[in-house]
């Protein structure tokens, strides 16, 4: 329980110290504009965090996420263009979903580890998206291309964009999920040891399918978003974010080795992410040294939860 407290109090110092930080520096970031655009821009690394974090705390990784992603966008906007908006956008998460499906199946059966596993059907996917495609960026009708960019509009609640209404309920959907059902507490068995679960009663790999699939929905979802943001697709959308999604997860405070970790704190991970670009922005710093900051932030990160592990170990 100390462990815990620690954890969460740590990523909420940080992001508040972060927040007092920018505002004490910079006289634009408290501006209602910019503060829904650190919002707006943590959306589509939010959700995959979102679903991310049931696979690290399920103790198994998904590099999928950001190829799903691209093939989600691409067949949302093709199905848009043949039978419009809402098949569209129902077409892409449950494309998204779909491939989750098939990445857990793949793990789950071939008993390959999943970082192997989900490196290689990334690749995979990523070389659908280009037969899907092409290689050409693909558009939905022209005649439909405001109702299919409306999910990026501003709504009615002060200028916040539809997608940070989307996060929130994908997130809530996901926290819901992890800490008030019986699957999410067979979740954190399977990560914490996968034998124990299995010796309990727990069926191991269907867990593990599910929170695969639960990964793809969201992989599925920020894919839609960002198709709707740009009024297109292509094969190489959200290259390399799914290492992003690892980071804002780690970050957070979920454990790397699986068993332990929050939604809601891997959402603050993701916001600490888009503040430090939103800084870097702000103060005209060079952005090569972001990725400093941000490996920085992750070494601690796993510093600190390897410490923790540590310290419990040795007051048993």
């Amino acid at each position: 329980m100390r462990t815990a407290a620690l954890r969460d109090r740590g990523i909420v110092v940080a992001l508040a110290g972060l927040v007092v930080a920018l505002s004490l520096s910079t006289s634009t970031f408290l501006t209602t504009g910019n503060l829904v655009n650190v919002l707006d821009q943590a959306v589509v690394v939010g959700l995959l965090a979102c679903g991310m974090t049931l696979c690290i705390v399920c103790g198994v990784f998904d590099l999928t996420v950001s190829a799903v992603l691209a093939v989600s966008a691409v067949v949302a906007v093709l199905v848009t263009k043949s039978a419009g908006v809402p098949a569209g956008y129902a077409a892409g998460i449950a494309t998204g979903a779909l491939m989750g499906t098939v990445t857990g199946l793949t793990v789950a059966l071939s008993r390959v580890h999943s970082f192997i596993a989900t490196l290689a059907l990334s690749i995979v996917y990523r070389g659908l998206a280009v037969v899907i495609t092409g290689g050409a960026i693909v558009y939905p009708q022209v005649s439909g291309l405001d109702a299919f960019q409306r999910l990026s509009l501003p709504t009615v609640l002060g200028g916040i964009t539809a997608p940070t209404l989307v996060l929130a309920a994908v997130a809530a959907g996901c926290w819901l999920l992890l800490a008030g059902t019986t699957f999410g507490r067979a979740v954190y068995a399977v990560g914490g040891n996968a034998e124990a679960a299995r010796l309990s009663g727990i069926r191991t790999g269907p867990v593990r399918v599910a929170v695969f699939a639960v990964s793809g929905a969201c992989a599925g979802t920020a894919g839609l978003v960002m198709a709707t943001r740009a009024g297109s697709a292509q094969a190489s959308l959200g290259t390399l974010l799914e290492l992003t999604a690892i980071a804002a997860v780690v970050i957070g405070g979920t454990s790397i080795l699986g068993g332990e970790g929050a939604v809601w704190r891997s959402l603050v991970g993701a916001l600490i992410l888009t503040l430090v670009s939103n800084g870097f922005n702000l103060l005209g710093w060079n952005a090569t040294y972001k990725q400093v900051i941000e490996g920085l932030l992750i070494l601690a990160a796993v510093t600190f939860d390897q410490f923790t592990r540590d310290s419990a170990t040795r007051g048993r």
